[in-house]
C-alpha cells in the first residue's frame, strides 16, 4: 500500500525505515508529510552544504595533507551527490513517481559523518586554528540538522552524533588535558539537541492531528459521518477544477428521503437519527 501521499515516497528499507520512523501510533498521512518535510527548508540545505566544503577546502589549503585532501574530496562527492538526489526527488515528487529516498536518508547520514570526521582530524593535527574552525563549523550544523531533520528525530539524533561525537573522541586523544572537558560538554550538548528534535517531532504531530480533526469537524457531518454542505461543496469544486486537466468528468446523485420528517415527528428526533444513520451506512456500503 502506498503512503507517499505527499509526492514523497516513504523509506522501503529497514535501516531507513527505522530511522524516519515517527512512532507507532502516527497516522499515515502525517508519515508522508513527515517524510516530504526532510526534502525541504532549501536554504538550509545550501547553506550547510557551503559551510562544510568552505570549511574543509580552507583547512585543506591550511593543511595540505592526505587527510585533509580526502575529507574536502568527500565533501564535494557527498554533498554534490546530495544535491542532484535532492532535485530529482523534487521533479519525480511533482510527477508523481518513486523518489529515491531510502538513498537521500543514507547520503544524509555519510555527510554527518563527513563532518565528523574532519572536526576529528582537525583536533588531531595540533593547529588549533583549525580544530576551532572545524568545531564551530559542527556545532552550527548541529542547529540546522535539528531544524531540519525533526520531522524524522531518529535520523536527526544519529545525524547529531556522527557530525559532533567523533570531536569527543579528538579531545580524548589530543595532547591537550584541557579538551577532557569536551567529554562532560559535547555528550550534554548532543542530548539535549536529540531531545529537543523529539519534542519538534511532537509539537509538529500534534499539530497536523488536530487540524485534520478541525478540517473533519468543519467538512463532515457529526452523526452520519458523511460530508455536510461546506465539505460537498468543496468536493464538487475540486471535481470541477480537475476536470479542466483529465476531462474524465463525474456524476452527482441526489437522493430525496420522503417522509422522514414524520418519523421525527411521531417517534422523537433520537428515532430521526437512527434512520440518518441507518441510511448512511447502507449508502457507503
Amino acid at each position: 500500500m502506498r503512503e507517499d501521499i505527499s509526492g514523497f515516497s516513504v523509506p522501503r528499507w529497514r535501516l531507513t525505515r527505522w530511522l524516519a520512523d515517527a512512532g507507532s501510533n502516527v497516522p499515515g498521512y502525517i508519515r508522508s508529510e513527515l517524510i516530504a518535510s526532510l526534502f525541504g527548508t532549501l536554504p538550509i540545505f545550501a547553506g550547510g552544504v557551503i559551510n562544510t566544503i568552505l570549511v574543509s577546502a580552507f583547512i585543506a589549503y591550511r593543511i595540505p595533507r592526505p587527510e585533509f585532501i580526502f575529507w574536502l574530496g568527500c565533501e564535494l562527492l557527498i554533498c554534490g551527490t546530495r544535491l542532484v538526489v535532492l532535485l530529482i526527488s523534487h521533479r519525480n515528487a511533482k510527477a508523481g513517481k518513486a523518489t529515491p529516498t531510502d538513498i537521500y536518508i543514507l547520503l544524509a547520514l555519510a555527510w554527518s559523518g563527513a563532518v565528523g570526521y574532519g572536526c576529528f582530524i582537525s583536533m588531531m593535527s595540533g593547529d588549533w586554528v583549525v580544530a576551532t574552525l572545524a568545531c564551530l563549523s559542527a556545532g552550527a550544523m548541529v542547529g540546522g540538522i535539528c531544524f531540519r531533520n525533526f520531522g524524522a528525530p531518529r535520523l536527526a539524533s544519529v545525524m547529531i552524533i556522527l557530525s559532533l561525537g567523533p570531536a569527543c573522541l579528538g579531545g580524548a586523544l589530543s595532547s591537550e588535558p584541557i579538551l577532557y572537558v569536551t567529554l562532560l560538554q559535547i555528550p550534554l550538548y548532543l542530548i539535549s539537541m536529540a531531545m529537543a528534535s523529539h519534542k519538534l517531532n511532537a509539537m509538529l504531530i500534534a499539530t497536523k492531528l488536530a487540524e485534520r480533526e478541525n478540517e473533519r469537524r468543519a467538512n463532515e457531518d457529526a452523526l452520519t459521518g458523511l460530508l455536510n454542505r461546506t465539505g460537498l461543496l468543496a468536493h464538487i469544486n475540486d471535481r470541477l477544477s480537475a476536470l479542466q486537466q483529465d476531462q474524465t468528468g463525474f456524476a452527482v446523485l441526489y437522493l430525496d428521503l420522503d417522509g422522514f420528517k414524520l418519523v421525527n415527528d411521531q417517534y422523537g428526533h433520537a428515532s430521526g437519527d437512527e434512520v440518518l444513520f441507518e441510511v448512511s451506512r447502507r449508502i457507503l456500503a
